[in-house]
């Protein structure tokens, strides 16, 4: 009885200390006075705690808020195991994982071309952030920082982690980023849904030796490419977040790179929180040999405004404050930039609060949000929009598949990686809260048009047995789905079972398509031969390029991934995805992985050599021809762009018209051409419509060295 007296009397104190009132909870004071009264408040031991990715403070009536991953949906649980782990009272580790909306790999998410979808899937992601946040039903997270989108650039196919970029394209990946941003943050002024903390500032696209590497390159490309989305991601979509990646610029590791400061902050506008990689204190010893001790890593790291770490930091800085190498002031700035986020999230104004989003949850009648149809319908847009058409043979013309002829479909796939029964999910994959696989939507299909078969197919050791070259060669339409498996095959870090796979720690020794070892054999006992390519990055499929009638291209991950392939391959949805990175016809045509500066032929921008497949490359249906380009400077000297647009065929299509810049009369070195303007522009069949663009004549500009700053040279031409 006593000890339920005691139990009580604590949680009533708890209860009374959230409900109180604090100067700081003082809507009508500004932003800067009220964290500024905060900090004053708090005690040493709550700053140090503060220099974790928890924005909480328990006696001050602060709720908790940490960070959780969102690439393409909130993760709780998938293969990184993001949910919650708890240790039982006989010491037994439990995980439990708890549903999410989950969309394409942000690859394929980049090849939608259409910042407004990423938009809704970064508004699906916040709502659900805030539900399992505040929900009476839940509890069962408290992040409202979400670690998306990733604002690298997927500068070469052999990094391990293309599948988390938008492209290789500075302007696309910029464009992509704001609009992504803008989605988990939410229009109001005051508050965000979410906070959006882009990822890996900068540079950061070689797995194998990340830890230590540094990627060397000059200042005019940290402006113009390397940066380029950050500095957009900061300066027009409103983030105030991002982590440093592992990796070094020049030199110098970019957790305690004095550019987070210089330029991040104080011209960028960057007041919120910056934060460590997983790790990276470790590493700035281990790794870099920057640092002898872990507490000089430590006070390298807040010093240079780096206010969160993702690490076990807490006896390092407090034996780098005994050592007078870091004061409780150089704290104060660091953990001020993260209690800014705190603020935008409305964690500082107490009951009283006048958040819009607070509210997210309350109704627990309501359907959960990851169950809506708004939410099913959202996931199956972004896997239609998201899938390109790689090739389809005038000549055959198998797609879009036509079901009043075709009778017997075969699907086949590699045994060990069965594509057609599963979605596979990436390292940051969340947990579906349902699947439909690419055999559920074709057996749907089946179900809805009477006489049609499915029939399946798994190979073994690449090769064909001979019942099974007889079953193919019966077949109307053979559909072989292939391509990499996103974990690598194998469930251990650093460790991958083909030199095709890549993932977070391991780079790709090669792009050549094992699968095409038996694609071959299935072409050549019958041409009607489709290939869905399920990959996270390129491939150099040569063969099936010079061979096969019809290729399409989708990425991993996203729950409606079967009706998304079934809807393109039928022709209920006409294709519009385009590729955002060059493909290459070999592995041996890409400059050495470490050489970052790119104007040594890589990318679209820079590359002389013949090509696979080119950046913004993708088929449709339907046929468009372009009428003549009319342009007009406005008052601010960005250039308006309009051009007809006719579709000559008899299906209803969405061209993605791409305006490029070149600069013939420039006395500096340019791309030989680049992306300046892009729009999705939906055409009735058989008519025309109008596509306006809007080039902004700051990005015509380059980064004059001498000067250090952003210069215009008359005399561009645009393109499509």
């Amino acid at each position: 009885m006593k000890r339920n007296l005691i139990t009580t009397i604590l949680l009533c104190l708890s209860v009374m200390s959230n409900a109180r009132t604090f100067d700081f909870n003082n809507t009508n004071l500004g932003n800067n006075p009220r964290v500024s009264m905060l900090v004053s408040q708090l005690t040493l031991d709550e700053k140090i705690h503060l220099l974790s990715s928890d924005l909480g403070v328990e006696r001050l009536g602060i709720p908790h808020c940490g960070q959780d991953e969102g690439l393409h949906g909130l993760t709780l649980g998938g293969p990184g195991r993001w949910g919650l782990h708890n240790t039982l009272p006989d010491g037994t580790k439990t995980y439990r994982s708890f549903p999410t909306t989950c969309f394409p790999q942000e690859y394929g998410m980049g090849e939608t071309w259409d910042p407004e979808l990423i938009s809704l899937i970064g508004d699906q992601e916040a709502t659900e952030a805030r539900w399992y946040a505040q929900s009476p039903l839940s509890r069962v997270s408290h992040a409202l920082v979400l670690r998306a989108p990733n604002a690298d650039l997927a500068r070469d196919p052999r990094w391990g982690r293309t599948e988390e970029s938008f492209g290789e394209d500075p302007f696309l990946t910029a464009t992509m980023t704001c609009a992504m941003v803008r989605g988990i943050q939410g229009p109001d002024k005051t508050y965000w849904k979410a906070a959006s903390l882009m990822k890996h500032f900068l540079a950061n696209s070689n797995e194998n030796s990340r830890d230590s590497s540094s990627s060397n390159f000059s200042e005019r490309l940290f402006r113009e490419y390397y940066s380029f989305p950050f500095y957009k991601g900061i300066t027009e979509g409103g983030s105030r977040a991002f982590m440093a990646s592992y990796n070094a610029w020049n030199g110098t590791p970019m957790c305690i790179n004095p550019v987070l400061d210089s330029i991040t902050r104080r011209e960028w506008g960057n007041d919120g929180i910056i934060c460590t990689d997983g790790g990276a204190l470790g590493l700035l010893i281990s790794g870099h040999h920057a640092y002898k001790t872990l507490a000089e890593g430590a006070a390298a790291i807040v010093k240079a405004t780096t206010g969160e770490f993702l690490d076990r930091y807490d006896e390092a800085v407090r034996e780098a404050l005994r050592d007078s190498i870091l004061t409780e002031a150089d704290i104060d700035r660091a953990i001020t930039y993260n209690l800014n986020v705190a603020l935008k999230l409305g964690l500082l104004d107490g009951k009283d609060s006048h958040d819009p989003y607070r509210t997210i949850g309350a109704d627990t009648n309501a359907v959960k949000p990851w169950l809506t149809d708004s939410a099913r319908r959202l996931a199956r847009r972004a896997m239609d929009e998201s899938i390109v058409l790689l090739k389809n043979s005038p000549k055959q013309h198998l797609l879009p598949l036509d079901l009043s002829r075709v009778k017997n479909i075969l699907l086949i796939c590699d045994g060990k990686e069965d594509y057609a029964d599963s979605i596979h999910q990436d390292w940051y994959g969340g947990t579906m809260p349902y699947t439909v696989t690419i055999a559920d939507a074709f057996n749907e299909l089946a179900d809805s048009n009477n006489g049609l078969k499915i029939n399946r197919m798994k190979v073994s050791n690449m090769a064909l047995t001979a019942q099974q070259e007889q079953l193919v060669s019966q077949a109307d339409i053979v559909v072989c789905i292939a391509g990499n498996e996103p974990i690598g095959g194998i469930d251990a870090w650093k460790k991958v079972t083909r030199p095709d796979y890549g993932r977070e720690a391991v780079d790709r020794d090669s792009l050549n398509l094992p699968d095409e070892q038996w694609i071959r054999q299935v072409w050549q006992h019958n041409p009607n031969t489709i290939l869905v390519l399920l990959s996270s990055f390129p491939y150099s499929i040569n063969f099936s390029q010079a061979n096969l009638p019809a290729i399409i291209h989708a990425t991993h991950g996203c729950q409606e991934e079967g009706h998304g392939i079934v809807d393109v391959l039928t022709g209920k949805y006409n294709p519009s995805g385009r590729l955002t990175q060059t493909w290459p016809k070999s592995i041996d045509d890409l400059p050495p992985m470490m050489d970052y500066d790119i104007t040594h032929g890589r990318t679209y921008m820079y590359n002389t050599k013949p090509v696979l497949y080119p950046f913004g490359y993708g088929l449709s249906y339907s046929e468009f021809k372009y009428g003549k380009m009319k342009t007009e400077v406005n008052a601010d000297g960005d250039i308006i762009v309009t051009v007809p647009v006719k579709n000559i065929s008899n299906r209803d299509g969405v061209e993605v018209v791409k305006v490029y810049a070149t600069f013939p009369e420039s006395k500096v070195k340019h791309p030989i051409k680049k992306l300046v303007a892009f729009t999705r522009c939906p055409v009735k069949a058989k008519q025309s419509a109008i596509a306006k663009l809007t080039v902004r004549r700051s990005d015509l500009e380059y980064w004059d060295e001498v000067n250090h700053k952003w210069t215009f040279e008359p005399g561009v031409r645009l393109t499509f």
